[in-house]
């Protein structure tokens, strides 16, 4: 396996070694490099190696009522990394284009869902690509199928989705996803923060069956290329709505233990877990998984993926059709901050916890929670 070096979309000075560049290649079947072992030779996975310069985050601002908040200004944002007050190198609000991949299940198991799919390409040119984005498409099931490669032709996204061909039962979702981030971490962007946004939508069902990549390095292979993940969940299981509830907080750490540290004040036990974050600690679970470059997630893993890389999930056998997902995400997208920073006065491994603030009160932000740089090798 050769060794390139590559700039990362979140660090434009982030050395990646090993990595390879299949992304490239003609569309056809593709497999994930970021941490799938290599099944031919019994070889130890590559390391990355990893340093940083820039950082750089989407922030998305919403008011008391919910609706995005599109003037603020540079001025009104500070940006924290592990606790250390860090200087804005670019700001921009809905400007920067969008490099995408859209990562699409086309399993046997969502037969049914299959015309509502083949409809959304118009929906993804239109209201989330834009006139100034580029796009790539994959299929996932029991194989992952490049069916077109980075390209600004709306036409060519749009006719790629109408001739969307049923697949096999399997869904190797995780190993889809690598294959996207090492897509999107191949792309150029700007030494000063600015460029292109790299951003992956999942249109899939969360189950993974198949996958060799695990979840945990996924993610921090995503954190790292600072691509932001977004989820349209697919369900044919219409009987899940009258079903038993299930229990969906994530179960990533040991028995008995908790990912994150108690909230200040309060003792933690499994109750004020289930209280953090909408009832489930997605958050917590998503330190987690990077941290420890973990792959066993219980449930919610589009959920942890995109609450890891600063993106959103929509679950469409709840509330919001697919059209209405997709929508919300491109209105997100376009009118979304992004904030850039050289990391000063912090350690240079561990977990990085980014922290955004706006000095308006009344705002609530979204940002992804931070990065993980592994320690050397010794």
């Amino acid at each position: 396996m050769r060794t390139a070096k590559r700039t990362a979309g979140l660090l434009a000075g982030v050395l990646i070694t090993a990595w390879a560049a299949g992304a490239q290649q003609a569309p056809g079947p593709i497999e994930p490099r970021l941490d799938a072992p290599v099944q031919q030779a019994p070889q130890k996975a590559p390391a990355l190696k990893v340093s940083v310069e820039l950082v750089s985050t989407p922030v998305t601002a919403r008011d008391g009522r919910g609706e995005l908040v599109a003037d603020l200004n540079q001025r009104d944002f500070r940006i924290f990394d592990n606790g250390v007050e860090q200087r804005i190198t670019h700001f921009d609000i809905g400007g920067d284009p969008l490099t995408l991949v859209m990562v699409v299940e086309n399993s046997s198991r969502i037969e049914a869902l299959l015309p509502a799919v083949r409809k959304t390409g118009i929906l993804f040119t239109q209201t989330v690509m834009g006139p100034t984005g580029e796009a790539a498409v994959l299929s996932v099931n029991d194989s992952i199928d490049k069916l077109a490669d980075f390209t600004g032709n709306a036409d060519k996204i749009e006719h790629t989705f109408t001739e969307l061909k049923e697949g096999t039962s399997g869904l190797r979702l995780y190993d889809a996803m690598a294959a996207g981030v090492e897509m999107l971490q191949n792309q150029p962007v700007s030494s000063t923060g600015g460029g292109r946004r790299r951003v992956m939508v999942v249109m899939s069902q969360a189950e993974d069956r198949g996958s060799e990549s695990k979840l945990g390095m996924v993610l921090r292979h995503a954190q790292l290329a600072n691509v932001a993940i977004y989820a349209v969940g697919l369900s044919t299981t219409r009987a899940e709505l009258g079903a038993e509830p299930k229990d969906t907080t994530p179960e990533v750490s040991p028995p008995g233990t908790f990912p994150q540290p108690p909230v200040p004040g309060t003792v933690q036990t499994p109750t004020t877990e289930e209280q953090r974050y909408g009832g489930a600690d997605l958050l917590g679970a998503a330190m987690w998984l990077v941290t420890h470059a973990a792959g066993t997630v219980k449930a919610n893993s589009l959920q942890v993926a995109a609450v890891g890389t600063g993106g959103t999930s929509y679950n469409t056998y709840k509330n919001p059709t697919i059209e209405q997902a997709i929508d919300k995400i491109g209105g997100e997208l376009h009118s979304q901050y992004s904030l850039s920073y050289r990391p000063a006065g912090v350690s240079p491994f561990g977990f990085h916890e980014i922290k955004v603030q706006v000095l308006r009160p009344g705002i609530k932000l979204r940002a992804r929670p931070g990065y993980y740089l592994p320690p050397p090798e010794s």
